[in-house]
């Protein structure tokens, strides 16, 4: 009679799906990992630097009201788009003021 072995399995063996499920939970449920770290000379605090960090699935973090992405202009083509189109409205505005100045001046510039 043989008795079965109690050794786990050797790396790599169902580990591909275990390591799925544990993504799939941690996308699902969210996990925050938070630390801080100071350091001090003589009772001087001379630097804190704080650590967040939240792994979830997109969806999570909207739900959490997490969508910083969508308004960052170097991760959302929408955002770059609508801070072009604030940035030339704010040009056109300064544009009209300058010429309200000068109104002479902008009359020059167009006749041939």
């Amino acid at each position: 009679m043989t008795m079965p072995s109690r050794m786990p399995e050797p790396y790599g063996q169902g580990s591909g799906s275990n390591l799925a499920d544990i993504l799939e939970r941690v996308l699902d449920k969210g996990i925050v990992i938070a630390g801080d770290i100071r350091i001090n000379l003589l009772d001087i605090e001379l630097l804190t630097i704080k650590l967040r960090l939240i792994v979830a699935s997109v969806d999570k973090a909207k739900e959490m009201g997490i969508d910083w992405w969508e308004t960052d202009p170097a991760l959302s083509s929408r955002a770059r788009r609508d801070e072009l189109t604030r940035e030339n409205a704010e040009l056109r505005e300064r544009l009209a003021r300058l010429e309200e100045l000068e109104p002479g001046r902008a009359q020059k510039k167009e006749a041939p």
